[in-house]
């Protein structure tokens, strides 16, 4: 029990630690595949450094929501890298207090507080920035329900670890349509959780086109660091569940070696960065939809896990 402890300990300082490096690499080559020259990829932690030793400002019409909404931001990721396989590829100590559904909605509660506290602060761009992220979410929310349903119906269980193992390590099920039909739709559903293009511009900062970075524009000092903190983290804990969950189990510790699970941190790096790479290679090649083809766009989502999930359900 007690290296099982320390593991789910090294998870979370894996998500903790590298998630602001995933998102200095991916706007790294984005600024590169522009012809920029950009940042190099340390500086979100020089963002998160200076951030945190800043003073912090709270408007005065905000209440208690605008307070704690960014712990709840920062810390909704770190209880979701107890319950994903992050470095191993068996169960944890705390593995199976929730399942991918348990897990999704505590993602989802940060965002909902995240689009409360805008609203809170009486700033008018930050409540047309919730109300978008709200209509990002109630679009995006029935397709993650769908992907879990298809989930559980090939590997009867909606645990990470469980489906892990029955979803993608047997080779026959890899190639299955079901299989490669949701990974299209969680795709998109990262693209538009994390306001990516073609959902949103995450480098655009104009306050009439904002949906993701307007939640936290009223926030400073270590309220912003940790929203930005948790955001990133999010991000990474997708990325992570997207791989190795649904796309590739492997290369993680299968022992309760430490050796084992050191050598398998740079192997889900290397797995992470292959992923930031075909994301670059997405956002490079498409634009930024207009606000109400946005609907559309979850719509097909919604319908390929919809597809998938039917597909699922009369092959199984």
């Amino acid at each position: 029990m007690g290296k099982h402890i320390l593991f789910n300990v090294l998870q979370v300082l894996m998500v903790m630690v590298f998630s602001p490096l995933a998102i200095g690499i991916l706007n790294r080559l984005e600024e590169i595949v522009q012809s920029k020259r950009g940042p190099d990829i340390f500086q979100p932690y020089r963002d998160l450094l200076k951030l945190f030793s800043k003073d912090e400002v709270v408007p005065e019409e905000s209440s208690w929501i605008f307070r704690i909404a960014p712990y709840i931001v920062f810390v909704g990721p770190v209880f979701v890298a107890l319950l994903i396989p992050v470095l191993t590829s068996y169960p944890l100590f705390w593995a199976f207090m929730a399942d991918m559904v348990g897990a999704g909605f505590v993602l989802a509660l940060g965002g909902f507080f995240a689009a409360l506290a805008a609203v809170d602060t009486a700033n008018p761009y930050g409540a047309m920035g919730a109300s978008r992220t709200r209509m990002v979410g109630f679009l995006a929310e029935p397709t993650f329900l769908i992907v879990f349903f298809t989930v559980s119906f090939v590997a009867d269980s909606t645990i990470p670890f469980i489906v892990q193992q029955k979803w993608v390590t047997p080779l026959s099920n890899f190639f299955e349509p079901a299989h490669i039909l949701l990974l299209f739709a969680f795709i998109m559903l990262i693209l538009a959780e994390k306001g990516r293009i073609p959902v949103d511009n995450p480098s655009g900062h104009f306050e009439l086109a904002m949906i993701e970075e307007s939640k936290g524009l009223e926030y400073s000092g270590r309220a912003a660091a940790l929203m930005k903190w948790g955001g990133w983290m999010k991000f990474f804990v997708l990325i992570i569940i997207f791989m190795n969950v649904l796309l590739t189990p492997w290369g993680l510790a299968s022992t309760l070696s430490f050796r084992d699970v050191l050598i398998a941190i740079p192997l889900v790096l290397l797995k992470v960065l292959a992923f930031i790479m075909f994301l670059v290679i997405i956002e490079s090649s498409l634009a930024k939809l207009r606000l109400f083809r946005i609907s559309e766009f979850m719509s097909t989502a919604f319908v390929i896990a919809v597809i998938a999930m039917l597909t699922s359900a009369f092959t199984h």
